[in-house]
């Protein structure tokens, strides 16, 4: 199955010719501040002090050595592709190419060539949500952070988020997920310490102060998602000490060793809790989840699709 296009894209901005984007307002929507209609034609020149980057740019995270590689392109070539912005009061608002008006400061430029266009704070925040994923600029915490702002902001659902931004209902989902973590993990993530399959299996331990403690582990230990994966069933599933010497309490009955090693290969085959009852040829198998997002994951385990 091709993955489905992203949006409208920048192909949206950059050919709206100076008019609305379609369902834009004539304010920014919920803020009541009053925008102007863009000005047909081209690009014109403004000092960089005039643009503003936008409340709603789901990019935060900008690194210093990037932003001084493009000051020295702009140094050589200039700003090729303009920046798309909104009027807003007595200034104008980045829609798109933060990263370029970051740059031409370094840069030392004096001005920088806008395109105005209207349109309304959520088309803003979709439109920036759509370039920073095209070009793959967004780490896996700001583009969780993207979606929860269109979500909460606008009361949208998570179907309507996947159909706005080109992705897979499952893929927010599992993009939302990550936003549950500890913000220590957040910011290994943020940082590129760990991957977002790193994320996934340390989302399946509890409680927090242990989903810490395996993310030390795995950042000192350089540990692949596999080795996570062993160490967190290691840890939900430590060896049952046997005495060999002292009888068995009263009441107490011993599990078959080989049950519970057959359990626990389950659950690191699940990646979730499973509890195997077996008792002369007869039993059962409990796989529990906590959420649709985790029973979906186990499904497609399984091999199994919900039409």
């Amino acid at each position: 199955m091709s993955k489905p296009a992203l949006g409208r894209g920048l192909g949206a901005l950059l050919n709206s010719g100076g008019k609305p984007l379609p369902g834009a307002s004539s304010s920014a929507s919920g803020s009541g501040t009053t925008i102007a209609a863009g000005k047909p034609g081209g690009a014109t020149r403004v000092p960089w002090s005039k643009v503003r980057p936008s409340p709603w740019q789901p990019r935060k995270d900008f690194t210093p050595e990037s932003l001084q590689e493009l000051a020295d392109s702009i140094r050589e070539q200039g700003i090729v592709q303009p920046l798309i912005v909104r009027p807003v009061d007595d200034y104008y608002e980045l829609i798109a190419g933060e990263r370029r008006w970051r740059a031409a400061q370094i840069a030392g430029l004096t001005e920088v060539p806008i395109l105005e266009r209207v349109a309304s704070n959520r088309e803003v925040l979709e439109l920036a949500l759509i370039e920073n994923l095209q070009r793959e600029n967004l780490n896996p915490i700001e583009e969780a952070l993207g979606y929860a702002q269109l979500q909460q902001l606008f009361e949208l659902t998570q179907e309507q988020v996947a159909q706005k931004v080109g992705r897979a209902r499952t893929a927010i989902a599992n993009a939302l997920r990550l936003l549950k973590l500890p913000d220590p993990i957040q910011t290994a993530l943020r940082g590129g310490r760990i991957s977002v399959g790193h994320a996934k299996v340390i989302l399946g331990v509890s409680p927090e102060s242990s989903q810490t403690a395996v993310t030390e582990q795995v950042i000192q230990g350089n540990l692949s998602v596999r080795q996570t994966e062993e160490l967190v069933a290691r840890l939900q599933n430590p060896p049952v000490a046997i005495p060999q010497l002292n009888p068995t309490p009263l009441g107490v009955t011993l599990r078959d060793p080989h049950i519970v090693d057959l359990e626990g290969r389950l659950r690191e085959r699940f990646l979730a809790k499973v509890a195997l009852r077996y008792t002369k040829g007869r039993g059962s198998i409990e796989v529990r989840f906590h959420s649709d997002a985790e029973l979906e994951q186990l499904l497609e385990r399984l091999g199994v699709t919900v039409d």
